[in-house]
């Protein structure tokens, strides 16, 4: 059977579209002495046709001090990461996160019960770029954390079948952070490359630490749903554009038809936290 690390690096390596590689080394280069390694996650892994689609990169980089001019941009990202932007490159669109090496690590790992980087990085990603072969190690080293980290918290139930218990763990994540996807897209992410959930559970389990434990949902919860609108408020200050993203990203995935009205373009922040009550109750995001 393959380690847990052996079956990360065979996947992070795998071929992606020339233009993605393309984009993920012109985003490393907006950080010159700081970035370290670029990673692509998320829907678009499966697209052949990634015109008109919103593509998904995680920037890690050495320090924030390093990464950025301006120290509030660097303290906001120390306070509440990530930091996210949007990136256009050979005509693709895409926004990419910013996590240092140590966040990274940490967050793809059981002790921070912030899901929102182990559930992605349970997930299929594929590192497009890196400095050098320490950074592709530490890259991998960190993502070999997050699959142990989402079974672990999902917890064993006695005969459950290995994908139900992938699908069971993804449905918990998704119930944490707000989200505007249908409740059967947890459900997708597993069915739709089933059998690389099953080449990875074995050694999923063999790497859960003997410490590790389960439950904690409904503090998770209010935990994940107050960061999330953390999140959104520092992403009006910090993500140009960021209120239109928002409302595409809904329409997309709920099927709304929300229009960003120009007083909220100039005050974003206000228009966030405007819409999100709004669109809890309605249930478009959960």
């Amino acid at each position: 059977m393959s380690s847990l690390s052996s079956l990360v690096r065979e996947e992070l390596s795998t071929p992606v579209d020339p233009r993605v590689a393309a984009m993920a080394a012109s985003i490393a280069a907006a950080y010159p002495g700081s970035a370290r390694a670029v990673l692509f996650y998320g829907s678009c892994l499966r697209e052949t046709q990634l015109d008109g689609l919103m593509l998904d990169f995680y920037l890690i980089v050495s320090d924030y001090g390093d990464a950025y001019p301006k120290r509030w941009m660097a303290i906001a990202n120390r306070l509440i990461p990530p930091n996210v932007f949007p990136f256009q490159h050979g005509g693709l669109i895409a926004k990419y996160a910013v996590l240092s090496e140590t966040d990274f690590h940490r967050l793809n790992g059981p002790e921070t019960r912030n899901v929102s980087v182990w559930a992605r990085f349970a997930q299929p990603s594929r590192l497009v770029w890196a400095v050098d072969d320490t950074a592709r190690d530490r890259a991998i080293a960190g993502i070999s954390r997050a699959a142990p980290a989402l079974l672990a918290a999902a917890g064993p139930v006695d005969g459950e079948p290995p994908l139900d218990w992938w699908r069971r763990a993804f449905s918990l994540t998704y119930s944490v952070e707000l989200r505007a996807e249908r409740t059967s897209r947890a459900q997708s992410v597993v069915d739709a490359d089933a059998d690389r959930y099953r080449r990875f559970t074995g050694p999923v389990i063999a790497a859960i630490g003997p410490d590790a434990t389960s439950g904690g949902w409904a503090r998770r919860r209010l935990e994940g749903k107050l960061l999330s609108v953390a999140r959104l408020a520092k992403a009006s200050l910090t993500y140009a554009g960021g209120i239109d993203y928002l409302a595409w990203k809904i329409n997309r995935h709920a099927g709304t038809k929300i229009e960003i009205k120009p007083w909220q373009r100039r005050w974003p922040l206000v228009a966030a936290l405007t819409l999100v009550p709004r669109l809890m109750k309605s249930g478009a995001i959960r």
